[in-house]
């Protein structure tokens, strides 16, 4: 499908058109409500979910297909398992939209089919490793699966007596809210301890559907969080984050990450420095509800894991580079913008 054919007439304009090369490499999908928030080129809605040149002409070594090392920690197609008590499962290849910044724009082309067979040896390997409690329904986005499909994979999963937690990634409250109907609420709700994780990153996506789709999942007793990632020109503003975190705790949705940008080829114009994420949770902090606050992090290269910007997580600051020591007392540096080094020891107190 061409480019214009998935975007509102009287939207289009000349850049936009070059932007075709773009689309055949990572293909553009926006859900109906994404693109009816969309209002001109370069707005916060637009610059996540539209093209953009700048995808194909990052290169070099920052520019990873796998920043987080999630191939070689797949033991068995779409399972990665990356700590000790827990897996993701990538159950769906299908996305409400598709975020210009994501860390799986490989296998937007590229996807591994989900078959029954693929289920089994995924539920076979959950089965025969104990230490895994944990598991996280992720994607694509599992809740653009029917109903039945996700209380089928919930079910299995919970015949393995060492699987304790469920967990759901998704964008759909807020991409596509119509999704969160009464029946896929309740097959979520006959499956507790269930967490959902909503993935959202601007004030202008907590619209009155969102809004509904949020009361549904909350009034079911499902514990809701939130992940935003810092975007340059979306979101890096006090102001947007500070909107963004106190109308979702007032949806009932606790903000848990902050994620700073992944390393994923074709996404660097999003980037902010490492230190930007820190100046602004600084200027919120007790400016707003310490339950509106997110945990900073960086999900480090190669699958190192996530680690909290905090003093005690950094082991040294260069002036290229931080050096992180992660839970497991291994060493990964993570490239610095230009000149932040100094900015960012002193934040951290690593001054000296």
């Amino acid at each position: 499908m061409s480019l214009q054919a998935g975007i509102p007439s009287g939207i289009l304009d000349g850049d936009l058109l070059q932007c075709e090369d773009v689309h055949r490499v990572y293909p553009v999908k926006v859900s109906p409500l994404f693109r009816n928030l969309l209002e001109k080129p370069g707005d916060p809605i637009w610059r996540q979910v539209m093209p953009d040149v700048r995808e194909l002409r990052d290169e070099g070594p920052l520019a990873m297909e796998d920043p987080l090392g999630e191939e070689a920690r797949s033991p068995v197609p779409n399972l990665v398992h990356r700590y000790p008590d827990r897996v993701l499962w990538i159950v769906s290849h299908v996305c409400a939209v598709h975020c210009r910044f994501c860390t799986r724009k490989r296998r937007w082309t590229r996807p591994v089919a989900l078959n029954e067979e693929m289920i089994q040896r995924a539920l076979d390997y959950i089965a025969r490793t104990p230490a895994v409690r944990d598991v996280l329904l992720s994607g694509g986005d599992p809740l653009m699966l029917s109903a039945a499909m996700v209380d089928d994979l919930c079910s299995r999963l919970r015949r393995i007596s060492h699987v304790r937690i469920l967990r759901v990634g998704t964008r759909v409250p807020f991409a596509a809210p119509e999704r969160i109907t009464d029946e896929l609420v309740g097959v979520l709700r006959g499956h507790h301890p269930l967490f959902v994780n909503i993935h959202v990153n601007h004030p202008r996506e907590i619209t009155p559907e969102a809004r509904e789709a949020c009361a549904r999942l909350a009034d079911a007793g499902i514990p809701l969080g939130s992940q935003t990632v810092l975007l340059r020109d979306v979101n890096d503003d006090p102001s947007v984050l500070e909107e963004l975190f106190v109308e979702l705790l007032s949806l009932r949705v606790r903000p848990y990450y902050l994620l700073q940008m992944d390393l994923m080829k074709s996404t660097a114009h999003f980037r902010t420095g490492v230190s930007d994420g820190l100046r602004l949770l600084q200027r919120l902090r007790n400016r707003i509800s310490g339950l509106a606050l997110p945990q900073f992090v960086v999900d480090l290269p190669g699958g190192y894991g996530k680690v909290p910007l905090l003093p005690q997580a950094v082991e040294k600051i260069e002036a290229e580079r931080i050096v992180f020591r992660n839970y497991e007392g291994r060493r990964c540096s993570y490239p610095l913008v230009e000149g932040e080094g100094p900015v960012l020891a002193k934040l951290l107190g690593k001054d000296g």
